[in-house]
């Protein structure tokens, strides 16, 4: 039985290799005694991978592996492509929006916004897949309630900016305020405070990239130490804070696994006091350009 499993998976993956059956060059796959391991792939194979199988109590188990780097390769559930271009083209590396620029990709934009609605988070997916969505969401639907009123000089010249259900999402209609406070807070990470862009001057600079669940942890930790060594959003020593006043709207956010020194010590590039005296600076809300 395990003789014909294995010749059923040679004649499956030498369908996929590169190998000409004219080139006595080692096959691009190789079949190992190993943990059993299943990957969902893609319907085409990249010619630069190669194949792993084994067969284990008569199951036929099969990996791609990137010849170069030998990491089993992942594959996203949802594809930001299109957003990450977008931000690549018209944000800094500073977090300044390019309004002007971006409202010439307006159809790209619209057609993210409408690839959101018809992929869903579903129950199946890990929480770093439903972030990196939701903070992707957020994001992109911010843009384009700004570019709706463009010119603006302030996110707070729009009428109830967070509060209008301007966004169909699968079946229902979405605001901002219910995703950051009803979704992505609720998700128990308070990093997100950081990824989040309220298209203003005092936010945290909105990435030049799409959050992707493969990369989310080092993204989000990059965006809090971005933000706290920040000297125009918060100025940080031993002693004293002066903080931006995100510590001190979600304050409870950042106190889940202990202070909020607890929290900044975690981030910021300085030692801080546990007895440190803390003010919180104005929001400035005017345009993010």
């Amino acid at each position: 039985m395990k003789k014909f499993l294995f010749l059923i998976v040679c004649f499956l993956l030498v369908g996929c290799g590169s190998t000409s059956s004219s080139n006595k060059k080692e096959p691009n796959f190789i079949v190992e005694n190993a943990s059993p391991v299943i990957l969902k792939t893609k319907d085409s194979i990249q010619k630069n991978n190669k194949i792993e199988a084994e067969i284990i109590n008569d199951t036929i188990s099969i990996k791609v592996v990137d010849k170069i780097s030998s990491n089993t390769k992942s594959i996203e559930i949802f594809n930001h492509d299109s957003w990450d271009i977008l931000l690549k083209n018209h944000v800094s590396i500073k977090g300044h929006v390019d309004y002007n620029s971006f409202k010439s990709n307006k159809k790209e934009l619209s057609n993210y916004i409408a690839s959101l609605s018809t992929n869903m988070p579903q129950e199946s997916w890990n929480k770093q897949e439903k972030l990196a969505y939701w903070i992707n969401a957020y994001n992109a639907l911010t843009i384009d309630l700004i570019l709706r009123h463009y010119p603006i000089k302030s996110i707070k010249d729009i009428k109830d900016p967070w509060g209008q259900r301007l966004w169909k999402l699968g079946e229902k209609w979405y605001n901002l305020e219910e995703i950051e406070h009803q979704i992505l807070r609720k998700m128990d990470e308070p990093r997100i405070h950081f990824a989040i862009v309220c298209a203003s001057f005092s936010c945290p600079k909105l990435l030049n990239e799409a959050y992707s669940a493969q990369n989310l942890d080092a993204q989000l930790t990059q965006a809090t130490k971005d933000f706290l060594s920040d000297p125009k959003r918060n100025i940080i020593t031993e002693n004293h804070l002066s903080l931006s006043k995100i510590f001190q709207w979600f304050s409870k956010d950042f106190k889940q696994q202990g202070t909020l020194v607890d929290f900044l010590n975690t981030y910021s590039d300085v030692k801080i006091s546990n007895k440190a005296k803390k003010t919180f600076i104005d929001y400035n809300w005017d345009l993010n350009e």
